[in-house]
């Protein structure tokens, strides 16, 4: 709902005609094209690195069912946000036996190894782009104050909505997560998933998925910045200033961030002095087509697990009892 009501204010006013120009001609398709194979990797990269975080609880869950385990929860997110999450520790019970409660430690700890290389990112993005941010205010004569002046009042609404539904969201994971471990049983193995890091063989090769899988997510994006005449030369720094802040507003729990995403890439753009139809025709188009790529790879992910034969119930204890 909220993400709704953020996209129906930013695009109530748009020339749909700019759209169908930019879709038949108007844009180089080849650019998005060759954007794909990044948002894959990136996948499969956290599907390879969460079977690294299993194995030392004995889950040897083979990698054609984690891959897919990950193409369907973030296609299952598109309609629940964040139930992907849930569902992936599901499905590698359903056709694994892999313990349910561990996988899901396994999956906080991989949003707080997330976590760290977002901050790492950001203050590296920040650093570098200081002397851009001060550069920019004295050729234009702008202030921080003049900037943010900028904002109507229903931009400011819509920031605090994206911050009120965050921290909605983060108590709602506390709570879950409280819920889910108040027997004894689930919380060791709650924390056994929690921990599985410190025994995790290869910890060069876990950080090494951990980059890369951020690498694919910004090349991912990066790449699109050539679709379009206004920002194929806006450069690096400032696709990773977009790409950071945009990473930001998808936790906003809405369907892959849709709304919040939109405002804060057409926002970053802005800055940088694209005009701000061309920023949310850009972050439009961007958006709908990567997700369009997301709920395919889900669509892959049903097919392939239907040729997959589940568990019995009863195997499904077996492998529980004996990992």
């Amino acid at each position: 709902m909220l993400g709704g009501a953020i996209l129906w204010w930013m695009y109530r006013g748009m020339d749909w005609q700019t759209l169908q120009t930019a879709l038949h001609g108007g844009m180089n398709w080849t650019w998005m094209w060759l954007s794909f194979p990044f948002g894959i990797l990136a996948q499969v990269f956290r599907a390879l690195r969460w079977r690294q975080l299993l194995r030392p609880m004995g889950e040897n869950a083979p990698i054609g069912t984690s891959v897919n385990a990950i193409f369907l929860s973030y296609a299952s997110s598109l309609a629940v946000p964040r139930v992907g999450e849930v569902l992936r520790c599901g499905v590698l019970k359903r056709y694994d036996g892999c313990s349910f409660t561990r996988g899901v430690g396994t999956v906080v700890t991989e949003r707080v190894v997330d976590m760290v290389m977002i901050a790492f990112l950001s203050l590296m993005v920040f650093v570098v782009q200081i002397p851009v941010f001060m550069r920019f205010f004295q050729q234009t004569g702008l202030s921080v104050a003049g900037f943010l002046g900028q904002f109507t009042t229903a931009g400011w609404l819509v920031t605090a909505g994206c911050l009120l539904a965050l921290l909605i969201f983060v108590a709602y994971l506390f709570r879950h997560y409280r819920f889910m471990t108040r027997t004894h049983t689930k919380l060791h193995d709650l924390a056994d998933g929690l921990l599985s890091i410190r025994k995790v063989d290869g910890k060069g090769l876990f950080w090494l998925y951990s980059a890369l899988i951020w690498v694919c997510y910004f090349l991912h994006f990066y790449l699109t910045f050539f679709c379009f005449s206004f920002t194929e030369g806006l450069g690096l720094s400032v696709a990773m200033v977009s790409f950071v802040v945009g990473t930001f507003a998808v936790l906003v729990p809405t369907p892959n961030g849709a709304g919040p995403w939109h405002f804060a890439v057409k926002t970053v753009l802005m800055l940088y002095g694209v005009p701000g139809e061309d920023g949310a025709l850009f972050a439009l188009i961007v958006h709908t087509v990567q997700t369009l790529l997301v709920a395919a790879l889900g669509l892959w992910a049903l097919v392939a697990l239907s040729f997959t034969k589940p568990l019995h119930p009863q195997q499904q204890t077996t492998n529980l009892q004996t990992s």
